[in-house]
């Protein structure tokens, strides 16, 4: 039976496609097309660990121009594979430093609670657009990028819009281009400066550390590639706002979750929230590679030069790992030890020498320090529209979670609302509620 290109799916389907494609499917693997090539799909650990490996899979000559024109940028690292992957990675690595992300967090950390004290003062807050200003200025104070407040606003919204636009046509994609061509530019002035001695930073900040770094080759990085690699650091960073406005939406959904949060003391259940909101709510639906060789998975052959994807969203919602997987419940993840290719939202395997993100600690990081805050903070959740389209790549809150502050709550108090058990959507006063609508694949 011919395969028939399913890309146009992809496109009005989103994170529906491949749950789609399974259910048509009997065997281990989902046959297909996308972009004019044949295709298999995988999902599970054990599928995870086939496909992190560099015998099996090359991630560069699988990413398609409109995502190196937008989420990642041309010459970036992820285009890279085996030993020029590593060398460059390293550079990411020393910047991930357990010390070195307790410093973004705390930069980050100060921008927020000067942020908040001003939020009484305004009549709503749009949590998504605040994240985003907040966590660019953290972000930028920890990379050593020389930032005014009236930059802010502008770089957030540049940042915010690569990854908004990485996966749909149309305006957002074009939005997506022309803020990276923009920002690019502008970091690649910052790194020459840095060389000509008329820009100082820290020697160890990230764009230090990127204007400095040299290719195995001896030869330093060129200005424009240099500026995308610190782009791949800064940009990531903000995108934890699709994160923390997912936070607080569950919050809102599972109420038990706010108080539990406001009254975690050693960092445990804020731990396992922040992996549960990375694990429940959907954003990258899958990653693609390209069979280097003729493989063979569970019996079934994938050719040489075939894409082979890996199912995240599949295997983030699998009941084998996660018991009923459509219940938002950290405690799952309390007293568990998360095997390396069992939670994949940033990837799977070790990311100094694979193509797992290197900035996954700080994602968990900054969510650790920063949904507790949000917790006890004393708002108001007027109406507005919670949906959180499975449509959308990527998804987000529809209205970008409007609150309406009332003024901080002091550390270490709770609200005063409680809840029975997790895994139950309710209202805030008690009353049940419609189970929000992202998991209706």
């Amino acid at each position: 039976m011919p395969l028939f290109d399913t890309t146009l799916l992809l496109l009005l389907e989103g994170y529906a496609w491949l749950p789609a494609r399974w259910r048509e499917t009997q065997g281990e693997m989902v046959h297909t097309r996308l972009m004019g090539r044949r295709a298999v799909v995988l999902r599970g650990p054990d599928a995870a660990r086939f496909f992190y490996d560099d015998n099996h899979v090359q991630r560069a000559p699988a990413l398609p121009e409109p995502i190196k024109s937008t989420l990642l940028g041309h010459g970036a690292v992820h285009t890279l594979d085996q030993a020029a992957h590593r060398a460059r990675k390293g550079m990411f690595m020393s910047l991930m430093t357990p010390r070195s992300v307790a410093a973004l967090v705390d930069e980050t950390t100060a921008a927020w609670d000067e942020a908040v004290a001003t939020w009484p003062d305004r009549g709503h807050v749009v949590l998504f657009d605040e994240a985003a200003r907040v966590i660019t200025r953290g972000v930028c104070r920890w990379a050593g990028i020389p930032l005014t407040e009236e930059e802010t606003g502008p770089l957030a919204a540049d940042l915010v819009a690569m990854v908004d636009g990485f996966g749909s046509p149309g305006p957002r994609h074009w939005r997506a281009r022309d803020a990276r061509r923009r920002r690019e530019a502008w970091l690649a002035a910052l790194v020459e400066d840095m060389r000509r001695g008329t820009l100082r930073a820290p020697g160890t900040s990230a764009l230090a550390v990127a204007a400095r770094h040299r290719e195995p080759g001896g030869e330093l990085l060129a200005p424009r590639i240099a500026a995308v690699e610190l782009l791949n650091l800064v940009r990531p960073t903000v995108a934890v706002s699709w994160f923390l406005s997912f936070a607080a939406h569950a919050l809102h959904c599972w109420p038990v979750t706010r108080v539990r949060l406001s009254e975690d003391t050693d960092g445990t259940y804020a731990e396992a929230f922040a992996h549960e909101v990375r694990r429940f709510y959907p954003f990258a639906p899958f990653v693609a590679g390209k069979a280097v060789t003729d493989l063979t998975w569970k019996g079934e052959p994938i050719r040489a030069d075939w894409l082979v994807l890996l199912d995240v969203w599949g295997q983030n919602h699998d009941p084998a790992l996660w018991p009923n997987p459509c219940a938002f419940d950290p405690r799952r993840f309390i007293g568990r030890e998360i095997g390396p290719y069992d939670l994949i939202p940033q990837g799977g395997g070790d990311p100094a020498e694979g193509h797992r993100c290197p900035g996954e600690p700080v994602v968990v990081g900054l969510l650790e320090a920063l949904a507790p805050r949000l917790a006890r903070l004393d708002y108001s959740v007027p109406e507005q529209d919670l949906t959180v389209s499975p449509y959308r790549i990527p998804a987000r809150v529809a209205s970008g979670f409007v609150l309406r502050p009332a003024g901080a709550r002091p550390a270490g108090t709770a609200p005063r609302e409680t809840e029975p058990s997790e895994g139950e959507p309710r209202e805030s006063g008690g009353a049940r509620r419609r189970r929000p609508s992202v998991h209706p694949l």
